[in-house]
């Protein structure tokens, strides 16, 4: 029997029908509905209620695991390190290099982030920011599909950096299966208590704190639509990240990268999710031609094919622009989670782009290095919302407090400015506060 052949779309930026077929690429995904919101928020209410009964029935439902107690889904430090300590050398090695990188990559944004800071005004008032970590924050990491320690390094390290006082992790173990490799990530990464939970009721647990899972100021981490649909609900309760969607990568080719690395790379993010999106965009419809027949060739190979053609054939899309000014205007209006700059010269194109939660410069640039070891996050907006938002990095792990302390000198001054503003608005009570002030400020010159 033949081998059927990969559906993936062709098209072309200088067709009269390229934008439709361009914005069908981009329409809403159906997972993402109100029906998995009215579950999650069923699912949520429960949790609120019903604290630890509730996580552990969802847990049963879903992860196929019957525990009678919370204490059986705590993980152990002795496990996380246990963990640690069974991998082979060469796994062991590999990640605790990777954590290495992660750390002074966001070692260095931390000294950028800069410290607390003071100055006095001409007035003599005293004006500044103070700069501290968060008391307790909750990482999700995905554990459904695949495991995923770099996971673990990516949000747990930031927060570690940052001086974050309490790490909690919640991993869904589906059938009990408790992957070493993201145990000892955890290890490596910092985390002080671990929870072997998932899906909504593991967002909800850390939001509202149950009589076992301590309730945390900020939830980072990607997950599935019922997580992203659960942290869009407590926003506001506590922190989050972001809504991260499906993965994505985008990849502009000039022709001069083996057309095999590049449908590698498109594969990469393929296999992740059949939600997930690969596009490539280049002027030279011989080259998409070579990548597309590299497709065609690699992809019996693969061990998470039917997932990769299922979402090439959704969501994936070869288009021919008419030049590589074309191809960053397309980038940036998709503005990927993801950007591979495959060409001669990358940083020429760098420059001209302005929206993407990562670049990957250059033909050994692949973006599995950035999932993995290079150091910077790969925590990145998806769904064009790298339009407004970043990477995860240390400055989401830590928050501002203006500093504020007003001289007499200062208060005669400000206080009368704030007492014709507060009037300006209606509110007596702001304004008579700064002229009390002031009126003492008179009858005591000083």
């Amino acid at each position: 029997m033949s081998e059927s052949r990969l559906s993936i779309r062709r098209l072309d930026a200088t067709a009269d029908d390229f934008e439709s077929r361009f914005a069908g690429l981009f329409e809403l995904i159906s997972e993402q509905n109100a029906a998995i919101d009215t579950r999650v928020g069923e699912m949520l209410d429960e949790v609120r209620r019903r604290g630890d009964d509730a996580v552990l029935e969802f847990t049963r439902r879903f992860d196929r695991v019957d525990a009678s107690a919370m204490s059986e889904l705590e993980i152990p430090q002795q496990q996380l390190r246990a963990a640690l300590d069974s991998l082979g050398a060469e796994q062991r090695d590999a990640l605790q290099a990777a954590a290495q990188r992660v750390r002074a990559y966001h070692e260095r944004q931390l000294e950028h982030l800069g410290s607390s800071w003071e100055y006095h005004d001409a007035d003599g008032t005293l004006l500044g920011q103070k700069i501290t970590p968060l008391d307790r924050v909750g990482i999700y990491v995905p554990g459904g599909k695949a495991a995923y320690p770099s996971s673990v390094l990516m949000n747990a390290i930031p927060a570690h950096v940052a001086g974050v006082r309490e790490i909690v992790m919640v991993v869904p173990t589906p059938d009990g299966e408790r992957n070493p490799l993201v145990l000892a990530a955890a290890a490596v990464a910092g985390v002080q208590r671990a929870f072997a939970i998932g899906g909504a009721q593991a967002v909800g647990a850390l939001a509202y704190g149950t009589a076992s899972v301590p309730k945390v100021d900020k939830i980072t981490g990607p997950g599935n639509a019922y997580v992203a649909a659960a942290k869009r609900r407590v926003f506001g309760l506590c922190g989050i990240d972001m809504i991260a969607g499906p993965s994505e990568i985008l990849v502009i080719a000039d022709g001069s990268t083996p057309a095999d690395w590049v449908a590698m790379d498109l594969f990469s993010q393929a296999e992740h999710d059949e939600l997930a999106q690969s596009i490539l965009l280049c002027p030279d419809a011989a080259y998409i031609e070579q990548v597309e027949q590299a497709m065609q060739r690699l992809l019996p190979q693969m061990s998470r094919r039917d997932i990769i053609e299922a979402s090439l054939r959704g969501r994936g899309a070869l288009i021919q622009v008419r030049d590589l000014e074309q191809a960053c205007e397309l980038a940036d209006r998709i503005a990927p989670e993801h950007l591979e700059l495959a060409t001669r010269e990358p940083r020429a194109l760098a420059d001209r782009l302005r929206h993407a939660g990562a670049i990957f410069l250059g033909a050994y640039t692949s973006e599995s290095l950035g999932d993995y070891c290079a150091g910077p996050n790969h925590v990145l907006p998806t769904s064009g919302t790298a339009r407004f938002s970043s990477a995860l990095g240390v400055y989401d792990f830590v928050k501002r407090t203006s500093l504020i302390e007003v001289s007499r000198r200062g208060a005669q001054h400000l206080g009368r400015i704030a007492s014709v503003l507060g009037h300006g608005e209606g509110l007596q009570a702001h304004a008579n506060a700064a002229e009390m002030r002031l009126r003492d400020l008179e009858r005591q010159p000083g």
